[in-house]
């Protein structure tokens, strides 16, 4: 895979599934950790609780203008991010505006910082993309908002449809790994593999897909959201498939106990490594400082990044801040 050259694409294979009807992680392992491991790490419990963190600098609003040749992307907190382009189109990833992430908003982790934007703060969505069933990346109140307002094209994995309409979301589009899908303005959406698992309710582990989104602009701009992800081979194949990235948005948080957590999640070094493996220009971190859902302190994921970044393009952006990143074509 490393000899691949961007004209001789990798071929990213569908996802697989067991006698069962579960998707397994692109290497072939059972999504996730088994039954007896879970129940030793809720029996460790969370850890101490986060410090109330200083409020967060105010930021410029989401510019309303992109130049040509440029994406603009704010980072909304926890994995939610804002896109938008040079013809307008914006999409909003994993967009999670709640209290809590999580079945109720009365139980389940709260949040440590409000969101930087909200969908009134956007002028037009023209695409919301979901990157698996975990209430911190598929909230319901959130999709039925920006349904309410802008009503979105709505992207994520196979199996997805009967969550979303009992979030109140009509219609999706559901993606295999592999699977591509044009976006207005002649852009267009594939669904990666990424290492990881999926669960609603409990019952249906694994039974819908998750993964991450790589999109390719009408001018030849690639950009990446990979949702979230343990490490694995599949990030030098998804490097390799589309001859790397302009920029790459790597989850760097919920890592701890590392023994439980390594099978999801990545660490701050491991996003480090996948920027590489995924040959992305610039790297902007995300899935940290905004819901305690593992052990490590708030601010150790962009301490730990920070000190072992070296000369590495990885940027850890203010909540609220947008990176405007140069799109350069293949």
């Amino acid at each position: 895979m490393a000899g691949a050259r961007p004209d001789q694409h990798v071929v990213i294979a569908p996802a697989e599934r067991d006698a069962k009807g579960r998707f397994r992680n692109p290497d072939g392992s059972p999504a996730g950790q088994q039954l007896r491991a879970l129940w030793a790490w809720l029996k460790d419990g969370p850890g101490p609780g986060w410090e109330a963190p200083p409020p967060d600098p105010p930021q410029p609003p989401p510019p309303s203008v992109v130049p040509p040749g440029h994406a603009a992307l704010t980072f909304i907190g926890h994995a939610s991010w804002a896109l938008r382009l040079a013809d307008g189109f914006t999409a909003l990833f994993d967009p999670i505006f709640s209290e809590r992430c999580s079945p109720v908003q009365w139980a389940g982790p709260r949040r440590a910082r409000p969101p930087a934007w909200r969908p009134a703060d956007f002028g037009r969505v023209d695409a919301v993309f979901v990157s698996h069933c975990h209430w911190d990346h598929m909230d319901g109140p959130s999709l039925r908002e920006l349904h309410a307002r802008f009503q979105p094209l709505v992207i994520t994995g196979l199996g997805n449809t009967a969550n979303l309409r009992r979030e109140g979301i009509p219609a999706c589009i559901e993606l295999d790994w592999g699977g591509t899908h044009g976006l207005p303005g002649g852009h267009r959406a594939t669904f990666v593999p990424m290492r990881h698992f999926a669960a609603r309710w409990g019952h249906d582990r694994a039974m819908t897909l998750w993964g991450g989104f790589a999109l390719e602009t009408a001018d030849g701009g690639r950009l990446l959201h990979c949702g979230d992800t343990a490490w694995g081979e599949h990030l030098a194949a998804i490097g390799d498939h589309f001859g790397g990235f302009d920029a790459a948005m790597i989850p760097i948080g919920a890592y701890e106990p590392a023994w439980f957590m390594q099978s999801v999640h990545i660490t701050p070094e491991q996003a480090l490594a996948a920027q590489q493996a995924l040959r992305a220009r610039t790297a902007l971190a995300m899935h940290h400082g905004t819901f305690k859902l593992t052990r490590e302190p708030i601010d150790d994921p962009p301490r730990r990044l920070l000190a072992a970044r070296g000369a590495q393009d990885f940027r850890v952006p203010a909540f609220g801040e947008t990176v405007m990143v140069a799109l350069q074509n293949p």
